[in-house]
């Protein structure tokens, strides 16, 4: 998918200002920004439910304006939560999906039972969505999206307004759709989602692209920190001295600091090569290491340091 140029003004408002981005491949790409800086303007005219002011969108390089039906063909998106019915049941609401979506009726019940199978909802498949709590309600929207096998997946802060739970069901729902070889483009204002989801992010604020990279590029480049960093839990305590002695005189370590008496935060320069074997030294040090993490704030210095250059 890709955006040139890609504009959006309401009166003297600018929604969208010139983005220029384009995104291949099978991944997952999270679309960040503080609310209304411009996501769901872009996710709407990349399915031409609103119309560029100037610049063209494409999705496989069609473009979506000019061949709707074409572009779409191979994407499913899922915009701004919409209701269901809740007399219906998600077989009766995805049956009406599927038909618009011009899908043979003969296909209609293995491809709806396929995709409530791929969001986990089987069991509820012939219940009323009225009993629907709204983190299962979105996973029958997210199962709509995908009626048509669609090899790219627009999702519009698909965590919105549920519950920690509804949140971490679709969370792991988002995550399980990039196993199918699919480009999954999802917007959000959430650090924290963003990170645990996503393979790269691209970061926007008042209508501009400001960064896309991948997320341990865009945090090393950007973040307080100067370069990279992993957070470490063990399952004891770990001494000033064993730190000092051990874990802060490995390759490439800039600095170790105490978070609490089992966890560190260690800094380093180097990418994904130089994390695996200083993670390899850690355990051969038989410390205890349980387990190992990016942090939050990484990304978060990295989204303060651009956002604040935009206000």
């Amino acid at each position: 998918m890709e955006a040139v140029n890609l504009s959006k003004r309401y009166g003297s408002f600018t929604a969208l200002s010139n983005l220029n981005l384009k995104i291949e491949g099978s991944k997952c790409v999270g679309f960040l920004g503080p609310n209304g800086a411009g996501k769901t303007t872009t996710l709407k005219i990349f399915t031409d439910m609103i119309r560029a002011s100037e610049g063209k969108a494409s999705i496989n390089g069609i473009d979506v304006h000019l061949h709707k039906k074409q572009a779409l063909e191979s994407a499913g998106a899922l915009i701004e939560s919409p209701e269901i019915y809740p007399s219906l049941t998600p077989r009766e609401a995805l049956s009406m999906v599927a038909e618009l979506r011009g899908i043979p009726r003969s296909e209609r019940r293995k491809t709806i039972e396929d995709v409530v199978s791929e969001v986990r909802m089987e069991e509820w498949l012939d219940k009323k969505v009225g009993r629907f709590s709204k983190g299962m309600k979105q996973r029958i929207n997210i199962a709509a999206a995908l009626l048509s096998d669609p090899e790219v997946v627009l999702l519009d802060e698909p965590t919105t307004g549920l519950d920690p739970r509804g949140q971490a069901e679709v969370r792991d729902i988002v995550k399980s759709l990039k196993k199918r070889s699919r480009l999954v483009f999802m917007s959000s204002h959430l650090l924290n989602e963003v990170q645990e989801i996503c393979d790269e992010v691209a970061m926007i604020d008042h209508g501009k692209l400001l960064l896309y990279d991948t997320i341990s590029n865009a945090t090393a480049r950007f973040s307080n920190d100067g370069g990279n960093v992993v957070e470490i839990e063990f399952s004891r305590d770990v001494g000033d001295q064993t730190i000092d002695e051990n874990i802060a005189t490995l390759a490439n370590v800039k600095s170790v600091d105490r978070m609490d008496p089992r966890r560190v935060r260690v800094t380093f320069s180097g990418g994904v090569q130089v994390q695996e074997k200083l993670l390899a030294d850690v355990a051969v040090m038989k410390l205890g290491m349980i387990s190992f993490h990016s942090p939050t704030s990484a990304l978060e210095d990295t989204y303060l340091n651009l956002i604040k250059e935009t206000l």
